[in-house]
């Protein structure tokens, strides 16, 4: 199906009910969502809500302290630096790195913090997969006040399914192990987060991956608050895909990227927003560059660029 040069559609009609405080608490969060992403075609709210249904994230948390907590049920993932909906972001869009990335997990995941160190482990089922063989991880120093450095990781203890009902399941994702490490300063009007993160997919005749390959990128995301309800925010990032051209792994390839084998691209994105109580209004502009016919979210498949506006407007309460 080609995809949408012009549109209108929600990006987050959202309900969110939680308790934060006590020992048993709970977090639900249901309504329409889609997820725009750089290099993918621009996405509705009604094909993206398959993914994980209408409650896209729900779960129940155990917390006896406040340096330990255990929480089961649909959890957002701990892997990578932009979240998966576009209100937790600085850009509308999401990134190329953030593509390859599980958004939602079913799963039991334990926290605990001591001083400046935080951590997470979770036993999950990966990229939605209903199989809960999948173990991630977010370990965390705070430095001083201003600066943490993060390392986390993700990858399957055991053979992942070859096919599943849910739309949103990648067995190659699922398959794959993935790694990053991300510093963040934030400090006065500034946020300013650099991240790296490399991801091997192993060969596996199960799930017609004929050899091995990694993807490897760096990012870094930024954001300057010149009052208290103007900022800009921006990205930058670099994403290498491996393999060989012409070979069956470029559909695998292409299924986690949304590049072919043995291609490179880059992007930039800039987003000026304009915030006041709940109101807030904000436009993307972004580029992307690939070395390789890519599509690029554009039918026909022989692009190599991607130039990109978006507005986003609405209001939080």
């Amino acid at each position: 199906m080609g995809a949408k040069h012009v549109g209108a559609d929600i990006t987050n009609g959202m309900v969110i009910i939680q308790k934060n405080t006590g020992t048993l608490q709970f977090y639900i969060q249901a309504g329409a969502y889609s997820f725009p992403t750089l290099a993918a075609a621009i996405p509705s709210s009604t094909s993206d809500i398959n993914f994980f249904g209408a409650m896209p994230v729900a779960y129940l948390k155990y917390a006896p302290s406040s340096d330990y907590s255990v929480e089961v049920g649909k959890l957002p993932t701990l892997i990578g630096a932009e979240g998966g909906f576009t209100y937790q972001n600085i850009n509308i869009a999401r990134g190329l790195l953030w593509d390859v990335e599980p958004l939602v997990s079913r799963g039991v995941q334990f926290n605990a913090s001591k001083g400046p160190i935080s951590a997470s482990v979770s036993l999950n089922d990966g990229y939605y997969s209903n199989r809960y063989n999948v173990m991630s991880g977010l370990l965390s120093y705070a430095i001083n006040g201003s600066n943490t450095v993060s390392f986390y990781a993700q990858g399957p203890l055991g053979n992942v399914r070859t096919s599943s009902p849910d739309i949103a399941y990648s067995s190659y994702g699922t398959s794959s192990d993935i790694y990053g490490v991300e510093y963040v300063y934030s400090s006065g009007p500034w946020m300013i987060e650099p991240y790296v993160q490399y991801m091997h997919t192993p060969q596996s005749n199960r799930l017609g991956i004929a050899h091995s390959f990694s993807n490897y990128g760096a990012s870094v995301l930024a954001d300057y608050s010149f009052t208290n309800t103007i900022s800009l925010g921006s990205r930058v990032e670099y994403l290498d895909v491996g393999g060989k051209p012409g070979e069956q792994i470029s559909g695998v390839a292409a299924s986690l990227t949304d590049l072919p084998a043995d291609s490179h691209a880059w992007s930039i994105t800039l987003t000026p927003t304009y915030q006041d109580g709940g109101f807030f209004a904000r436009a993307d502009l972004s580029y992307v560059a690939a070395s390789a016919p890519a599509g690029l979210g554009l039918s026909g498949g022989t692009n190599t660029t991607q130039l990109r506006g978006m507005l986003e407007t609405g209001f939080m309460f």
